[in-house]
């Protein structure tokens, strides 16, 4: 069953860097052979997000055998192909923007990389996670940014420290996205409104507080309940793709998880 999971998935990694045009990282002209051929590497990585795998260490032991090299030379042929798994989200992206629906929803979640308790210890990301607070509590992580389209299409994304400020963000990633964008309470801001909306091309819906005095028409209550495809979409990222984890002992082991598990979830 590993081995047929395995395979396919070779086939569609094969078949996604030659669509997209996009060349296995080059060894430097004095560099030993690598060990895992990228294209191995990168369908491993997608092998433990679009399994029941939890840790690259129950992948390598599923291939152990058929894997001349240790398991550190695994984790790090892993994490290297995260930037061809980058080159590819960054084409699909584009892509989607063309084709994309009329619809579009942004909101922020959650990716803790420890408990708040033990955030004092934590060394791996510090300087990149930080300390911040979801509907669930405090948490030490990042804070993920996306934007989809009202059929599922992953438009743009982006990571930042909990602290960030949610609207600045959402200028950064929205500013070449066009249409209706759609989002909750905590982006209310006039200003923001103001400043992204383009007559005739960009419009601005921001959900208002419950406690705020503002007419709604039906078409914008519609509008709005749709949000709820991009929490599952959230959902399914931390459930079925692996997309939190507290395991990397690397800086470049958190981020290439985190891209993997993008890549898995827009492939699945």
């Amino acid at each position: 069953m590993k081995l047929e999971i395995y395979e396919n998935l070779k086939h569609i990694v094969t078949q996604f860097l030659s669509f997209f045009k996009i060349a296995e990282l080059k060894t430097p002209a004095n560099g030993r052979p690598k060990k895992i051929p990228d294209r191995d590497a990168f369908t491993f990585a997608l092998y433990q997000h679009a399994s029941t795998r939890l840790t690259k260490k129950s992948v390598y032991d599923d291939f152990k055998e058929a894997l001349a090299c240790s398991y550190k030379t695994f984790v790090v042929s892993v994490n290297r192909v995260a930037i061809l798994t980058l080159r590819i989200l960054l084409v699909i992206m584009r892509q989607n923007n063309q084709t994309s629906h009329r619809v579009k929803y942004t909101d922020a979640t959650d990716i803790p990389v420890c408990l708040k308790k033990n955030m004092d210890e934590h060394k791996t990301m510090y300087g990149l996670a930080g300390l911040g607070r979801s509907t669930k509590g405090w948490f030490y992580g990042l804070k993920i940014t996306l934007t989809r389209d009202h059929d599922g299409r992953m438009l743009a994304l982006r990571f930042t420290k909990p602290g960030a400020n949610d609207r600045d963000v959402f200028r950064a990633i929205n500013q070449d996205i066009y249409g209706i964008i759609v989002a909750d309470a905590g982006y209310v801001s006039a200003q923001l409104e103001k400043d992204m909306n383009i007559e005739g091309k960009r419009w601005i819906l921001i959900r208002p507080y419950k406690t705020m005095k503002k007419l709604m028409t039906t078409w914008q209550e519609e509008l709005y309940k749709g949000r709820f495809r991009i929490e599952f979409d959230f959902r399914d990222l931390k459930l079925f793709h692996g997309l939190v984890t507290s395991l990397p002992r690397s800086i470049s082991g958190y981020l290439a998880n985190y891209l993997h598990a993008l890549l898995s979830f827009v492939m699945a």
